[in-house]
């Protein structure tokens, strides 16, 4: 009996992991709207009733590959804001221009701004993968390389800000003295006295 259910654990896990990977092939090609519960059953051999089982409504399922699509990095500790800074933005770099997440991320935007469920998932992938920068900022507080008036959600914009410019709109090239220039901005601005 343990045997059975074992195997049928098995089945369900290659199952669920066959779908996720067709919703996340589909994601990455057509975008978040281009995602087809049909085609994901058709191309992946999993049913739809099986689908519709582990993931009730196309929102959940899209939710839960969209999850899977970056992981997050550890926030460095070198010592120093720039240094700190540099090995994350670097990261996210060639995350941007590597990674199959950065073609899919402008239609998640799309799509949570019509889809409640994808907003709150777009807002929790979005806290998570910019928290290491959140704990490299409060590093550098404590060490007083960030004036505690700064707010860490604008140092936080300028840093990554310009990353998604070049990769979104502008198309350039995201290379390491582009981050170095970023990183080095932030540190210049970072300690500078409040104008109020």
């Amino acid at each position: 009996m343990a045997k059975t259910f074992k195997n049928m654990d098995k089945r369900v896990e290659r199952s669920k992991a066959a779908v996720l990977r067709e919703t996340y092939r589909q994601l990455s090609k057509n975008g978040i709207s281009g995602v087809s519960i049909d085609v994901v059953s058709r191309t992946s051999g999993v049913s739809k009733t099986t689908i519709y089982r582990h993931w009730p409504s196309r929102s959940a399922l899209l939710i839960d590959a969209c999850s899977r699509l970056a992981s997050v990095p550890m926030a460095p500790d070198t010592g120093s804001l720039r240094g700190d800074l540099c090995k994350l933005l670097k990261e996210l770099a060639s995350q941007l221009e590597t990674a199959n997440w950065s073609a899919v991320y402008p239609s998640i935007i799309d799509a949570a701004e019509r889809d409640s469920e994808i907003r709150i998932m777009q807002a929790a992938l979005h806290k998570a993968f910019m928290a290491p920068f959140g704990t490299v900022f409060n590093l550098a507080k404590n060490r007083g390389e960030i004036r505690s008036n700064k707010a860490t959600t604008a140092l936080l914009a300028t840093s990554v800000g310009p990353l998604f410019y070049r990769r979104w709109f502008s198309r350039e090239k995201i290379d390491g003295q582009f981050v170095e220039a970023i990183a080095e901005t932030i540190v210049q601005t970072a300690y500078a006295r409040s104008t109020k």
